[in-house]
């Protein structure tokens, strides 16, 4: 049995290693075949070692089939690159505790409560796929019942939630009437925005061929809808007639390209509300929107709800829902966008 070679091992040492061997032999045992054992332990801890940062890249790099858009992984890589890897990202995932867990989410706890609480489900899901690969063992430190409730303040008792910010029902004709006079690409997303009552991003990402304006229909694909649903949304004759308007770019398949070809930036949008001194953002009109829907029709809930592509009822029932009530949908945005902008456009 080789003892390691000099000077690396004295001799002093090789005898201990010696009497060590010769012990382990009386009581019955192979020291060779032990150390042969202890070597190979080594090395298949080396080979399921794995760092945060680098399970957090494998871990993106699986669930971004699942992402609608590049946004959702830059999203998780801005919030893990400014909170979490400069503590854990060259921490081996196994030995990640909830001592190191709590360290990287105290800090931002109580001010950015929000950012905190998705951090915290974020370093959740990263240790769980770890577990499920086998490079850690154990409950998940990052686990929220029974574990970090114990250790944390729950967010909704430390931070206010905040909505987004609308223009009032009794405002709306006024303000949209400023926003069909005003100039400029982002005045008529912002305007076609409105008048549909879409998410901003549908409006941005709009191609020409989506829209149909003869028959006055619009179908956004499942991929660039929230819910991951195909959404059909019925134009009302502002909506036809502000699109006519619009003039199409040689080589640009969007409706509002900009300057590069690319989707405007959410912030064009804002900024059109911003020059006219209000308060509300762009999303806020969806807000307004279902409130004169309750308020000022007797369209059913359901049918203001689908107009919003929000999903109905439980999953057994939107299994056996068919439709999308688009006939019914037609009445309630025409009437909206009368509401809204009963004037011709300028």
């Amino acid at each position: 049995m080789g003892l390691g070679s000099f000077p690396a091992v004295t001799l002093a040492q090789a005898r201990e290693k010696a009497r060590a061997a010769r012990a382990e032999i009386d009581q019955g045992a192979d020291p060779i075949e032990q150390r042969d054992k202890a070597h190979l332990t080594a090395a298949a801890t080396r080979a399921r070692a794995l760092t945060f940062r680098r399970a957090s890249e494998r871990f993106m790099d699986m669930r971004e089939a699942e992402w609608r858009n590049t946004k959702h992984r830059q999203q998780w890589v801005n919030t893990l690159e400014t909170y979490a890897w400069p503590t854990l990202g060259d921490v081996d995932v196994a030995a990640i505790d909830h001592h190191k867990v709590v360290a990287v989410l105290q800090p931002i706890w109580r001010e950015k409560t929000s950012t905190a609480s998705r951090l915290r489900g974020r370093i959740e899901q990263v240790l769980d796929w770890a577990t499920a690969n086998g490079h850690r063992k154990g409950e998940n430190p990052a686990r929220w019942r029974g574990h970090l409730d114990q250790l944390l303040p729950r967010p909704s008792k430390i931070s206010k939630v905040s909505h987004h910010e609308a223009v009032a029902i009794a405002d709306a004709p006024a303000v949209v009437a400023l926003i069909a006079a005003a100039e400029g690409m982002g005045a008529e997303a912002l305007l076609l925005q409105v008048l549909t009552a879409a998410r901003s991003g549908e409006i941005r990402g709009a191609p020409w061929n989506e829209f149909d304006l003869e028959a006055r229909i619009w179908a956004i694909p499942a991929e660039r809808m929230k819910g991951g649903r195909p959404h059909r949304v019925p134009l009302s004759v502002q909506a036809v007639a502000l699109l006519q308007r619009i003039p199409r770019f040689v080589g640009a398949d969007l409706v509002f390209p900009s300057r590069r070809n690319t989707p405007l930036s959410d912030m064009t949008l804002t900024a059109v509300m911003r020059r006219m001194k209000l308060e509300a953002v762009p999303h806020g009109f969806r807000s307004t929107f279902r409130d004169w829907a309750a308020e000022f029709t007797h369209h059913p809930r359901d049918v203001v709800e689908m107009a919003l592509a929000h999903a109905i009822g439980s999953k057994v029932e939107a299994a056996y829902r068919r439709g999308d009530m688009l006939a019914k949908r037609v009445a309630l945005m025409q009437e909206w966008a009368d509401f809204c902008l009963p004037r011709p456009l300028p």
